[in-house]
């Protein structure tokens, strides 16, 4: 296992040890987050654009990787709460997105 998947293998024991939802509601939660932070995304976004006038510009597209990033991380968190091996899991879809949009 890598060092990311270890990363995440910490962050899912730490989010167990102390969610104050435990066991299979509390992993499937996790999932549910993702759409959180994907809303972080969307906002950041609209802030770039300045789309909101009573808002303004807030944003930059720093923020918008910081969040991007957040999903991303969210994500694998999520998988690595349902699946015994997230990172096979994740190769394995990587490889057939590939083989589907590159071959």
């Amino acid at each position: 296992m890598d060092e990311t998947w270890t990363t995440i293998e910490r962050l899912c024991a730490w989010l167990d040890e102390e969610s104050p939802v435990q066991g299979r509601t509390g992993r499937l939660l996790r999932i549910l987050k993702v759409g959180e932070e994907y809303g972080e995304v969307a906002a950041a976004v609209h802030g770039l654009l300045g789309s909101n006038p009573r808002k303004g510009r807030t944003h930059t597209i720093d923020d918008i990787c910081e969040e991007l990033c957040d999903v991303i991380v969210t994500s694998m968190v999520a998988l690595a709460s349902i699946s015994d091996d997230a990172g096979d899991v994740f190769s394995a879809r990587l490889r057939e997105i590939a083989r589907r949009s590159l071959e």
